[in-house]
């Protein structure tokens, strides 16, 4: 097969699994009353090349998540006339923020005040807001990263304070299994902690949970995005020394 005939079969698989995705939020929406139109797709393109965003581009994706930022920051340059919706959703070193706050639409992953005060005084004030979610540590794994659930209160406020930032809601990464009673619960908990912070006078409308394997659970405990790469792009290229030091 040519190289232009394995490109056109690459699209077409992206298109195919991008519908399949789109019809597994319609169904798992509406399973639960829900509609599906207040669930967004964040289509993971890390260490995956630029003609991949691209094809995905080209079946109707407009918003795409990065690990890496010196990675992200290549893929956006290259594909800049494209009006792509880029979300930084990886852990974040604090010599990394200033090109987050130059590349970046959105963040998921503050998990220290430090990393929201440098992405605050790096935005440019011409430019829209980052908008931002905190990370939460959900199931209080020691090797992963995340605000623990009892400190996210006092970090949200601090957050929503600074300037340049918009604090839109929460983000969480469960642990890895198969016990879908444990995953649901971990969503519920994310769910549970953005209403108490939204009674307590905080306007979020986010809750970043849910990938390829388990995006159903989260919908249904109120998923406003979902985070799909494997679903979409199938099996990850491994990442490049260049890119895991990011």
């Amino acid at each position: 097969m040519n190289s232009k005939a394995k490109k056109t079969e690459g699209m077409a698989v992206i298109f195919s699994n991008l519908r399949t995705v789109h019809a597994r939020i319609d169904a798992a929406a509406r399973a639960v009353g829900r509609d599906p139109a207040s669930v967004r797709l964040l289509a993971v393109s890390k260490t995956l090349p630029a003609a991949h965003v691209r094809a995905a581009f080209e079946a109707g994706q407009r918003a795409f998540g990065e690990n890496y930022a010196q990675e992200g920051a290549e893929k956006a340059a290259a594909l800049a006339g494209l009006g792509l919706e880029w979300h930084f959703i990886g852990p974040l070193q604090s010599n990394k923020t200033q090109l987050v706050a130059d590349t970046f639409d959105w963040v998921h992953s503050i998990d220290r005040l430090k990393i929201a005060e440098r992405l605050s005084t790096r935005r440019d004030a011409a430019r829209p807001p980052l908008q931002v979610c905190l990370q939460v540590n959900i199931s209080g794994e020691t090797t992963k990263h995340g605000v623990a659930p009892e400190k996210a209160p006092a970090l949200a406020r601090a957050v929503a304070a600074l300037p340049r930032l918009h604090l839109r809601g929460l983000m969480c990464i469960p642990e890895p299994g198969e016990d879908r009673v444990l995953l649901r619960r971990r969503f519920a908990a994310l769910r549970q902690l953005r209403e108490r912070l939204t009674a307590e006078g905080l306007a979020l409308d986010t809750l970043s949970m849910g990938m390829s394997h388990d995006l159903e659970t989260a919908i249904a405990e109120g998923a406003t995005i979902v985070r799909v790469g494997t679903a979409i792009f199938g099996a990850r290229q491994k990442a490049t020394a260049s890119t895991a030091e990011n």
